[in-house]
């Protein structure tokens, strides 16, 4: 059973930094999406970054350049490492993952999700 643990997260001043970390080691699929998204109050689910072995890295065009998503070497932990923090950041970051690599271009097709982490910036 795929359980997608998430850690990080906080309150942070407006260009700040922060890091999100998601267990990914009970995955067992061959060539998933890994991602990102994110909620604010009010809002739809967006995806923020995802990664796959067929197109790599992409980014929400709002974080490109801010924003890293990463895997450390095991592929057990999926990262986003966030500088430059905007209000507009705000919101309930969730860890996504989907079976087909390109499962993750929508929250609508991500079939496995963490718990959720809070990340706050204040301007």
């Amino acid at each position: 059973q795929v359980q997608l643990v998430e850690s990080g997260g906080g309150s942070v001043q407006s260009g700040g930094s922060l890091r999100l970390s998601c267990d990914t080691s009970t995955v067992t699929y061959s060539n998933p999406c890994l991602g990102w998204f994110r909620q604010a109050p009010g809002k739809e689910r967006e995806g923020v970054a995802s990664l796959d072995g067929v197109s790599g890295a992409n980014y929400l065009d709002s974080v490109e350049g801010r924003f890293t998503i990463s895997q450390d070497d095991g592929k057990n932990t999926l990262h986003l490492q966030m500088n430059n923090l905007k209000a507009e950041d705000t919101g309930m970051y969730y860890c996504a993952l989907d079976p087909s690599w390109n499962g993750c271009r929508t929250a609508a097709m991500v079939r496995h999700w963490g718990q959720g982490a809070q990340v706050t910036v204040s301007s």
